[in-house]
């Protein structure tokens, strides 16, 4: 075997410039391939972070039927006290929470007694609510970093519409569960950077408030959102949640809460499986260029070895052995690219980060792209590049293989 890579990688260096254009090409596109699944990736988790850490939590827990009315805000829907005491000593048990943070979630009215609109309003533990969505103080542009009874925090689109500013008295209407309405006047607290989507119009106020805005004797929560230790367990702990609360039910045996993660609460899921799939098919050119590139390359060979195929064979080297060296040359080449453009590709993503290229993404400016390189990506781009290098190289060796001595002693 060791003589038969010596006698591959001496075919390859007589050929150095037909060698090195392939292997060029080869480098290129794994080059290509892990420069676009750093950049794209690194995007990917950007926006995916700036939806869950700040508005959304990793996951949340509702009334079953509750996501199916949800654009409506049904109070009546919401979880009654002794289902989130049910709710609250099942989360405490799992270790894999970082923390979590009840919501009252309701629509109302705002003036500011000149003008009158509508808003989402979301009444929250604030303590609970910052550790559950970190980067929600990042949003909050104007005001103190907080939240206190009697006060509010305003979307930026709503306060730029109405002139609103920090420190001034505002009233919200809402209409309770019963049909009946109240008011409250708050003070405005800070305005809170608007977003693209989910969250787009949504106040905040302490969840006290909203009780007594709403009237209500005991507290009813719209919804539990969940934050995780380790966000990449995400799939695996919904499972487990979901297998948990699917044997909480009612007096009618009908599910009693419906599990939900970020994906199938957000739009943005779109944007992220669109990625997914844009990566997919960069990763099929690269396995096209790599079979072309390598394909080229020894059927040439073949064509311009004929003699030297014939000599071989003619002095008893097995069909096996010829085959081996010529897939043994196309090895080399797959190797000798991906190492190459691995490295290649590892210096210009390092680059990309040392640029801080920064990017807007709706209304959230300023963003940084940090593009990262995997090991398990550079090791499963090296490995497609080897395996379809020795794949494409099959069909040539197999020729050359199956080559008769005498005609070939004849080719000129």
């Amino acid at each position: 075997m060791r003589n038969l890579f010596k006698i591959a990688i001496r075919n390859l260096m007589r050929y150095k410039r037909r060698t090195l254009l392939t292997a060029s090409l080869i480098s290129i596109g794994v080059i290509f391939v892990l420069v676009f699944i750093a950049a794209s990736g690194g995007f990917k988790s950007l926006i995916v972070g700036q939806i869950t850490d700040s508005i959304m939590g990793h996951i949340q827990i509702h009334k079953k039927g509750y996501v199916a009315s949800i654009e409506n805000l049904p109070l009546n829907l919401n979880l009654k006290p002794q289902a989130v005491k049910r709710i609250e000593e099942m989360l405490g048990r799992e270790t894999e929470i970082e923390s979590y943070s009840p919501r009252i979630k309701f629509g109302g009215m705002f003036s500011n007694f000149v003008e009158t609109t509508n808003i989402r309003l979301n009444g929250v533990y604030p303590d609970r609510e910052f550790k559950t969505v970190p980067l929600f103080t990042s949003r909050i542009i104007k005001g103190k970093q907080g939240l206190e009874r009697g006060e509010i925090l305003i979307p930026n689109l709503l306060a730029r519409g109405m002139n609103v500013k920090v420190g001034d008295t505002v009233v919200v209407v809402a209409t309770n569960k019963d049909g009946s309405v109240n008011g409250k006047q708050f003070k405005v607290a800070g305005i809170v950077e608007s977003t693209t989507g989910p969250g787009g119009r949504d106040g905040y106020i302490h969840i006290e408030d909203a009780m007594e805005t709403l009237r209500m004797e005991e507290m009813e929560i719209s919804e539990i959102v969940i934050r995780l230790k380790d966000f990449s367990k995400l799939h695996i702990f919904d499972g487990k949640l979901k297998g948990m609360f699917s044997k909480e039910l009612t007096k009618e045996g009908k599910p009693a809460f419906e599990v939900h993660t970020w994906e199938d609460l957000s739009p943005f899921f779109n944007i992220a499986k669109m990625i997914d799939v844009m990566t997919f098919f960069i990763r099929l050119m690269l396995i096209a260029i790599v079979t072309i590139s390598i394909m080229n390359v020894m059927i040439m060979a073949v064509y311009e070895r004929i003699r030297e195929i014939g000599t071989i064979a003619a002095i008893g080297t097995l069909p096996g052995k010829i085959l081996s060296m010529f897939v043994i040359e196309g090895f080399c080449l797959g190797i000798g690219g991906a190492v190459i453009g691995s490295v290649a590709g590892w210096i210009i993503v390092f680059i990309i980060n040392a640029s801080k290229i920064t990017f807007n993404f709706g209304i959230q400016k300023g963003l940084i792209l940090s593009a990262s390189t995997k090991p398990a990506d550079l090791l499963v781009i090296s490995l497609i590049v080897v395996i379809v290098s020795v794949i494409a190289s099959l069909q040539p060796a197999f020729k050359a293989s199956r080559m008769e001595p005498i005609k070939a002693l004849r080719h000129v």
